[in-house]
């Protein structure tokens, strides 16, 4: 197995592993090992897995679960079927991190390209470690103290006649939910931003304008290509990514049949354990 830097600050194309074979104990400890460090993994060119051999393989690395918002073309509630030709407005076309309304948002997202554009279609992702970094320590000091609201209700509005979830009502109900704008990693101590354009209302304690303007800084501060990268999809190609500490976004810029398999991490391992490997 080989894993080589996608760039200085976030992303790595890991190579010489079949994920569609059995990962013995070595390979899940080097997977997740890159994954706190590297925040998103890219294994290309990878056989297409069904949706039984997808769920395995992302047992394999944590706990899954059903995502909040299942797609009409899902048959199996743990994986997501993205099956799109217009996907403007559908919900991923903005930096964000899946699911931040929940009080315990999931910690992964494993997804895998099973049809892609004919052009376009790319998905970006950003380091919210690199973007804390990248501020100066008078507004770090000013942040640490500060909360943000989150909330299902805006990506409600704007996906509602969008025709591609099915929204169960204890999602639709979901209450806000507060998180600290500034948030540590559990496994590797770094500090990074909380906050996405997707499910974030305001800034506890602040007024409207004061919240409107913070929050307008930081989402132009995380669109900085220093702690970008961006994936062209080929079929068959996985991405493997840390759901806390980096926002991705899948670029809208395609009319043709997109077709992708998505299955949500509730946790991660912290390291491979005895019979954590994969056995078909």
């Amino acid at each position: 197995m080989k894993i080589a830097k996608l760039s200085k600050q976030v992303g790595a194309e890991v190579t010489g592993v079949d994920l569609a074979r059995e990962l013995v104990n070595t390979d899940v400890a080097a997977i997740l090992s890159a994954f706190n460090e590297h925040g998103v993994l890219i294994f290309a060119g990878q056989r297409k897995l069904s949706a039984k051999e997808h769920l395995h393989l992302a047992r394999s690395f944590g706990e899954t679960e059903p995502d909040d918002f299942q797609t009409l073309k899902s048959e199996n509630p743990e994986v997501m079927v993205l099956d799109q030709i217009n996907p403007k407005g559908q919900g991923a076309d903005r930096w964000h991190a899946d699911n931040t309304y929940r009080e315990e948002p999931p910690q992964a997202i494993m997804i895998q390209a099973h049809q892609t554009a004919a052009e376009g279609g790319d998905t970006c992702f950003a380091s919210m470690a690199a973007a804390w970094d990248l501020l100066s320590p008078p507004l770090q000091r000013m942040l640490k103290g500060l909360k943000a609201v989150h909330s299902v209700g805006p990506l409600l509005e704007r996906t509602r006649d969008s025709g591609l979830y099915e929204l169960p009502e204890m999602v639709v109900n979901s209450p806000p939910m507060s998180h600290h704008v500034v948030a540590k990693h559990p496994v590797t101590g770094r500090k990074y931003l909380n906050v996405n354009s997707q499910w974030v209302t305001h800034i506890e304690g602040l007024e409207e304008a004061e919240s409107n303007a913070l929050l307008d800084f930081l989402y132009e501060h995380i669109k900085s290509p220093e702690v970008q990268i961006r994936h062209r999809w080929r079929e068959g190609d996985i991405a493997f990514w840390d759901n806390r500490s980096l926002l991705h976004y899948a670029v809208a810029d395609y009319d043709t049949r997109r077709v992708m398999q998505r299955i949500v991490l509730a946790k991660v391992r912290q390291s491979a354990t005895a019979g954590s490997g994969i056995k078909r």
